[in-house]
């Protein structure tokens, strides 16, 4: 990095601010000059001095820590440490043009998503026509044939989705994943709304940003239109597998803001396929279950016989059609990062449409080619297990040493079928608070949005987890990995 930015008046917490030339930054172009939507807050930041901004830095920390807003980490030394979730003051703007792009690129992703999942676990039309290979999704152990011929309300299965995607230095979006089993984030979204407003309000309504707010509302929308058929007054509940999972905050937090109870698996029980509450005046009967448990231990009858954190015999209800579950169990076998290499076939089958976002170049490691050029090529690749999340089991060649791509080398040989690869791509960088130095400096980010699907009814959140990687130089933007957050800022027209 060696362009400085040459404004001829920058100073105070943008003084040292240095573009690297071979990232895109979203704030300032190559020769330095602010680009136009963020010249309105640019100049009020500016006006900070350090002294000032680190005050309301510790502001909008205190913001937080009041909010309750934590997370854990699973490999925390100190098990069940939970951490307040680093949040950056200067937001990230979207143009409302360029979000109506991408608006429409990610519903278009999910309705194909939902048409792949039913045809999967019924027709399986996709299959015979040799579009997607059948041995690719019956070797996902996310794949679960307790969903055969299940058909839940209105035929949605992927009722909430986390699209994860990435601005490249040639200033298009790529998708980098799709997260259509458990996705969360939400909650951080909304908690850095209402971090930015308590610390910048005369700022704030300055500007004409899109509200986030309405997402719980929305949420619980979209589960009122999914209840079953011939219930009048269905009655919801949030399941988490409790306090120890590293998002119950978010699980708390959206149970509280739609106003309905949050449960563990002993708070729930079936008889006679129907789904009971437990509550102080007897059994209540539920209705939609807007679950945070995984498939694995939603149910010890149907799946793993030693979870204690789900209900048994909850798919025997979801199966007599007598609860709703959101999202659907089995919905990870799409999400599957090898499957992803399908999604602008998948998107052309079902929809007759050419897909509006783009994929990321991924090759996948069961392909005799595709493997023997990765084998060849790791220094210039991220090498991804196909399963994980959190940003666990990563390997970015060019940062990895020797002995790492050895392992690796031998980790994907051994089981070919569970890695990807695709080329390190550029992320956009963005300008961000580092503590410490006390300045501004450009940071990798990307961007989670969330989207619902329903009966007869769709919902993009205007707005998203814009996350950062804190580190200098890292590409890991997972909170789980020392990752941040900043408002994202979609502006209305």
């Amino acid at each position: 990095m060696n362009t400085l930015v040459r404004q001829g008046e920058a100073r105070g917490v943008f003084g040292n601010y240095q573009i690297p030339p071979q990232f895109l930054d979203e704030v300032f172009s190559n020769a330095g000059k602010v680009n136009p939507q963020y010249e309105s807050i640019y100049r009020q930041f500016m006006q900070f001095s350090k002294e000032d901004f680190k005050e309301l830095n510790e502001h909008a920390k205190k913001s937080f820590f009041n909010q309750g807003i934590t997370f854990s980490v699973y490999n925390d030394k100190a098990k069940g440490l939970e951490r307040i979730f680093p949040f950056d003051l200067f937001p990230r703007i979207i143009s409302a043009a360029e979000w109506a792009r991408l608006e429409e690129g990610i519903i278009q992703r999910c309705v194909a998503l939902n048409l792949f999942i039913q045809d999967i676990y019924s027709t399986k039309h996709i299959l015979k026509d040799k579009v997607v290979p059948a041995e690719l999704i019956f070797s996902s152990k996310n794949y679960m044939k307790e969903m055969l011929d299940i058909k839940p309300v209105a035929g949605v299965y992927n009722h909430i989705s986390g699209t994860d995607l990435i601005k490249h230095s040639d200033g298009e979006y790529y998708v980098l994943e799709d997260n259509i089993r458990c996705p969360s984030g939400i909650s951080y979204v909304l908690t850095n709304r209402v971090a930015m407003k308590r610390s910048l309000f005369q700022m704030f309504k300055e500007f004409n940003v899109s509200t986030v707010q309405e997402y719980p509302q929305e949420l619980l929308a979209t589960m009122q239109s999914v209840a079953p058929d011939g219930v009048v007054a269905p009655t919801y509940v949030v399941l988490t597998p409790g306090i120890f999972n590293s998002a119950y905050f978010e699980h708390a937090y959206l149970a509280h803001n739609m106003g309905i109870p949050l449960v563990e698996g002993r708070d729930l029980f079936v008889d006679n396929n129907f789904v009971y509450m437990k509550t102080i005046n007897g059994p209540q009967k539920v209705d939609v279950v807007y679950r945070r448990v995984d498939d694995e231990f939603l149910d010890p009858m149907a799946f793993n016989p030693k979870s204690v954190l789900g209900v048994p015999g909850i798919m025997g209800a979801y199966r007599k059609g007598n609860v709703s579950l959101l999202n659907a169990p089995g919905t990870g076998f799409a999400d599957d990062k090898a499957v992803y290499t399908y999604m602008p076939d998948i998107i052309r089958y079902y929809l007759d449409q050419d897909p509006i976002l783009n994929n990321v170049k991924t090759y996948r490691c069961e392909k005799e080619d595709e493997y023997k050029y990765v084998m060849e090529n790791m220094e210039k690749l991220v090498i991804k297990p196909v399963d994980e999340s959190g940003g666990y089991g990563i390997l970015i060649g060019d940062r990895a040493s020797k002995e790492e791509i050895s392992e690796f080398k031998i980790l994907i040989s051994q089981n070919r079928r569970k890695y990807i690869a695709q080329p390190i791509m550029s992320l956009s960088m963005h300008a961000t608070f580092i503590e410490g130095e006390d300045c501004f400096e450009p940071r990798c980010v990307d961007l989670r949005t969330f989207t619902l699907l329903g009966k007869d009814r769709s919902f993009v959140l205007k707005g998203g987890l814009s996350r950062v990687a804190l580190k200098k130089g890292s590409l890991i933007v997972n909170s789980s990995q020392g990752g941040g957050s900043k408002d994202t800022w979609v502006m209305k027209d």
